[in-house]
């Protein structure tokens, strides 16, 4: 990876990502079933970018998160769980007002139709939050700026938030943009879900899923996705059980920003660092269209034994941007990704503990056929080695 930017903070003392969103208190069902008919419920947290960010700090790197609670015990316990996982919650402010949000869901995948979730976020703390009561000086002090098209959905107010930290301006940070599309969001509000796609255009890096491109867009296929994208240097389209496609293309010239290293290593370059340096060029000038042929990145999912099919969304994108924060290439980058949704995918909750690291890289540089035939479970990430990983050549 290459140094600091020109005026950035020195790299040994400036916080690499910050993720900004709504943070709720989750209750998890006891048994599979109704909401009606579960009987009790088991408190925990849930969020997009707070989850982003516990496992981001979990893996070692400097990450913060900065939302709005309630002056409520709910709030308290949010504020004190994410950071228990060594996140920074320095910036996160308290609405004397309104109230922390809350929401119950079922054991289901909520792929399918038997998933319900009851959430109790209008008016929500967090739904306030606006260009004039969120802190800028926090928000725009890491390398990473991530931000999830959640939040855009919340208030009009979060909107305009949204469209005024992916506008153009000097030293803005790397800005990571996870589409989250979530229908009953949108329901009867003023803006409609196309509002996803303007924001994504201004965004440095891009994460979205073919499913949700489909049903909030009506764009089918990668390609296409790509197509109606064309600013973001880079675009990481997931596509479930069939794995991931990453478009990257290079940007003329250098950008002032304090992105830093983790700017540079955002594009196609196999190094991380050298071929890369000069790619994700949307900062202090705006989101421009990527010259140059892109560089197309197809890697295949894992074989996972799921226990819940909740969170692995946002551990990969945690896992995806840890690798881009250390300048590794492109394929090692979608296969942390992986990783680090396998291990959310194999507990109950939203949140685990990452594997080591140099257990994630050494399974992430299988070769293409052992990392075909890898497999994981449960408890995988507590061990030094996946018995799959002993038994590939």
């Amino acid at each position: 990876m290459s140094g600091p930017a020109a005026g950035t903070a020195d790299a040994a003392t400036s916080t690499d990502v910050v993720c900004l969103g709504e943070s709720m208190v989750t209750f998890l069902p006891s048994q599979p079933g109704r909401l009606a008919d579960v009987p009790s419920f088991g408190r925990g947290i849930g969020g997009a970018e707070s989850n982003v960010a516990c496992a981001l700090a979990a893996a070692g790197h400097r990450a913060a998160w900065v939302g709005r609670v309630g002056a409520d015990g709910f709030g308290d316990h949010l504020v004190e769980t994410i950071a228990s996982y060594g996140v920074d919650t320095s910036a996160v402010r308290r609405d004397p007002v309104r109230p922390t949000g809350i929401y119950f869901r079922t054991a289901t995948d909520r792929g399918t139709d038997t998933h319900e979730v009851a959430y109790y976020r209008a008016g929500s703390a967090a739904s306030a939050m606006s260009p004039d009561n969120v802190p800028y000086e926090d928000l725009l002090a890491g390398r990473i700026l991530h931000l999830s098209g959640i939040t855009a959905a919340l208030s009009a107010d979060c909107l305009a938030l949204l469209r005024d930290l992916t506008a153009p301006r000097p030293g803005r940070p790397l800005v990571s943009f996870d589409v989250n599309h979530r229908p009953h969001l949108w329901r009867g509000g003023d803006a409609d879900a196309s509002v996803l796609l303007e924001l994504a255009r201004r965004c440095d890096l891009v994460f979205v899923g073919e499913d949700e491109a489909e049903e909030a867009w009506g764009i089918v296929g990668a390609e296409a996705i790509r197509a109606a994208l064309p600013e973001p240097a880079v675009v990481v389209v997931k596509r479930g059980s069939a794995g991931a496609t990453v478009f990257s293309g290079l940007r003329p010239g250098p950008r002032s920003s304090n992105a830093g290293g983790a700017e540079n290593a955002a594009g196609a370059g196999s190094s991380g660092a050298g071929e890369a340096e000069n790619a994700a060029g949307a900062g202090s000038s705006g989101a421009g269209r990527a010259e140059g042929p892109d560089t197309v990145t197809l890697v295949p999912a894992l074989r996972v034994d799921v226990v819940a099919a909740v969170g692995a969304g946002d551990a990969f994108a945690a896992g995806f941007l840890s690798a881009t924060l250390r300048g590794l290439p492109v394929r090692e980058r979608v296969r942390h990704g992986h990783l680090m949704a396998a291990a959310v995918l194999t507990v109950p909750g939203d949140l685990t503990d990452p594997p080591a690291r140099d257990h994630a890289d050494r399974l992430a540089a299988l070769g293409d056929d052992a990392w075909g035939r890898l497999r994981l479970g449960p408890g995988w990430t507590a061990a030094d080695r996946a018995p799959e990983e002993v038994r590939t050549p």
